[in-house]
């Protein structure tokens, strides 16, 4: 497969990832009398990269996501020269996501951006988490995320079954870490949103590309480790 439709694939599965995942939080927010509160948005994003994986998983890997890109070229699974194009695709389709929310949700009368789906930690933490227990939960659960998606990707995994696994996996994480830090496992996705929510929102957006990263790492040689030898599909 070619590059530029890869890096297609990849702007358009992050694109709907955000828009589906944090449009979901941005309008039940505006609408508290219909929203679908904590589960609700966590199997919203579960559910667009489940759907996006069937769509174009097979064009471009189904990353939507700079973590597992960096992941699955640690365990072996992804080419080298192709992660920082893979990543600026998908940072410019969750800012494009954002931009697209932005619009939509400020066209209610009294619409403030206020936190706009951003992560964060202390404040800017839905339950007042501190940097610490925000830093764990994002290295630890992406860490977890990339073992998901390596082992249900496993030539030896059952065929056709990887993209529900990820997507409950991703919906699972988002349940524990909504809470704590609005969960990111994800930069491209965090970044977005935070350059809508300004402020601190943007000064805290370190920590939400490190853990993540960090964390796919380990997920990655953890899997390395546990399964040597592994063919892809």
């Amino acid at each position: 497969m070619d590059l530029p439709r890869k890096l297609g694939a990849e702007f358009l599965g992050t694109f709907v990832l955000t828009f589906g995942g944090c449009g979901s939080a941005i309008i039940s927010a505006a609408f508290p009398q219909v929203g679908i509160g904590l589960v609700g948005v966590s199997l919203a994003f579960g559910l667009t990269v489940l759907a996006m994986a069937y769509a174009v998983g097979h064009i471009s890997g189904g990353h939507f996501n700079p973590a597992v890109t960096i992941g699955l070229t640690v365990a072996g699974r992804a080419k080298a020269a192709e992660v920082a194009s893979y990543i600026i695709a998908q940072v410019i389709g969750a800012v494009a996501a954002a931009a697209l929310l932005f619009l939509i949700a400020s066209g209610k009368p009294g619409f403030l951006a206020g936190g706009f789906a951003a992560n964060g930690f202390g404040e800017l933490s839905p339950g007042n988490y501190g940097l610490v227990s925000g830093l764990l939960t994002e290295l630890v659960l992406t860490a977890i995320f990339l073992v998901v998606i390596l082992g249900s990707t496993s030539a030896r995994a059952p065929p056709g079954f990887a993209p529900i696994a990820i997507g409950l996996a991703l919906t699972l994480i988002h349940l524990v870490s909504i809470p704590v830090t609005n969960t990111s496992v994800n930069p491209a996705r965090s970044t977005g949103p935070a350059l809508f929510a300004g402020g601190e929102s943007i000064a805290q957006l370190w920590l939400f590309w490190l853990a993540p990263i960090a964390g796919a790492v380990i997920g990655g040689v953890i899997h390395r480790r546990l399964d040597c030898g592994d063919d892809t599909r």
